[in-house]
């Protein structure tokens, strides 16, 4: 099966269980979900919740008792999105083609809903693990998934990311600045899913560290190929990008060399199916939008 097949596949599987999980009883806070369901369907790529079920595949051999945790990981994801096109924010109007949640919920609502996205997505992963922990062992690992998106979500991780693009205006930003927003920004998340896709299939220290520089080569990779894809629009409104720093040929040299390394720590396993994070990889990197 091809990449982009098996991509769509596992997005069907994804939006299937996010629309099960939103499927408890309303009363009068309808609008609320309304607003959750507007930003969670709208043509999301879904890449962070597939390199969770597909990292957790491969240490495993299935996925069934990690989707909870993708479901987890896209919901974090999107209450970013909204909360970063609030006006107090990145102030955007349009998102993935649709006009951003606060221009059609409002602010409060928008601001409300990217918040029970994050409460959501706990609950999401404390109720499968209280529910469907097996035994310690199991139990254990999916707490320590739990800490690892916890942590990578927040002050550490992404928070700390925002803030940075927030201030970048008023740090004298410069380009260790910009890597460290990088990294937690855009790389923290898909560091991650595949981390916590780790743990739940059972992979050893040694892996889950391994699998951790494969993370953040591939989220860098990922940000400075956007930087790339995005140059003549970023350079309208004066952003600062790893463009700032460094030539196009320069940034193209760069993915290409972090995407090397990436592909080296899969290379690691050649006991275990990595065919489809090495594809994946290599269709994130080169992908022309």
């Amino acid at each position: 099966m091809l990449v982009k097949e098996i991509i769509n596949e596992m997005k069907e599987l994804i939006d299937r269980e996010l629309e099960n999980t939103l499927k408890g009883e309303i009363e009068y806070q309808e609008r609320i979900i309304e607003s959750i369901n507007y930003s969670l369907f709208t043509g999301g790529k879904r890449i962070r919740p597939i390199l969770l079920l597909k990292s957790c595949e491969a240490f495993s051999g299935g996925y069934n008792q990690a989707i909870p945790f993708a479901l987890a990981i896209e919901m974090i994801h999107t209450y970013s999105l909204i909360h970063d096109d609030l006006p107090s924010m990145d102030d955007d109007d349009f998102r993935r083609g649709k006009p951003t949640n606060h221009k059609v919920f409002g602010n409060a609502i928008a601001i409300l809903s990217g918040d029970g996205l994050l409460n959501l997505a706990f609950e999401t992963m404390i109720s499968h693990t209280l529910k469907n922990s097996n035994n310690m062992d199991e139990c254990e690992r999916n707490i320590r998934a739990m800490d690892e998106i916890a942590r990578y979500s927040g002050i550490y991780g992404m928070i700390g990311g925002q803030v940075v693009d927030l201030l970048s205006n008023d740090i004298s930003m410069d380009e260790d600045k910009l890597i460290f927003m990088y990294k937690r920004k855009t790389a923290a998340l898909i560091q991650a899913s595949i981390v916590a896709g780790v743990i739940l299939g059972g992979g050893t220290d040694e892996d889950i560290e391994n699998m951790r520089k494969f993370g953040l080569n591939l989220g860098l990779a990922y940000q400075i190929r956007d930087d790339i894809l995005d140059e003549e629009k970023d350079e309208e409104i004066n952003k600062i990008t790893y463009l700032t720093y460094n030539n196009v040929d320069e940034s193209t040299r760069k993915v290409e060399n972090l995407s090397k390394d990436a592909i080296k720590i899969l290379e690691l396993y050649n006991t275990k199916d990595m065919k489809f994070l090495k594809n994946l990889t290599k269709n994130l990197i080169d992908r022309e939008i």
